[in-house]
């Protein structure tokens, strides 16, 4: 696994933490059930505070990304439907909220694609995660 944390970029460093093993086990090039470092390994090689890969950790778990075996460590889940599941659940509850607002559908569609467009280029185009 190489992590690249750019301190000067505009993304904080549990982010770009999250959204790189995001990446990574998305593309396969962390594949299901890799041991990935404990915490205080990984922001010692990083150079970060343990607090924050922590805090990037945490939100992969929550995303379906990784899982925490307790004392085994933490691996790669398998992700790909949880975040599938995860994405429709969140749409839903974007539309019935849009539609209870009155927005049409193109007005919703638009806040949507906004929404995406500035996610996506706080992460300089790549997805964020799932």
């Amino acid at each position: 696994m190489t992590l690249k944390i750019h301190i000067a970029a505009g993304a904080a460093p549990y982010e770009q933490v999250r959204a790189q093993i995001s990446e990574q086990a998305r593309s396969g090039a962390l594949p299901v059930g890799h041991k990935l470092p404990t915490v205080r390994g990984l922001a010692e090689s990083l150079g970060l505070a343990a607090n924050t890969v922590a805090k990037a950790y945490r939100a992969l778990e929550a995303d379906g990304v990784i899982e925490t075996r307790g004392r085994n460590g933490t691996f790669v889940a398998a992700a790909g439907d949880a975040a599938a599941r995860e994405a429709a659940s969140a749409a839903q509850t974007y539309a019935d909220r849009a539609h209870r607002l009155g927005l049409t559908e193109a007005a919703a569609l638009e806040a949507v694609r906004d929404a995406l467009r500035a996610a996506f280029e706080r992460d300089g185009g790549e997805p964020a995660g799932a």
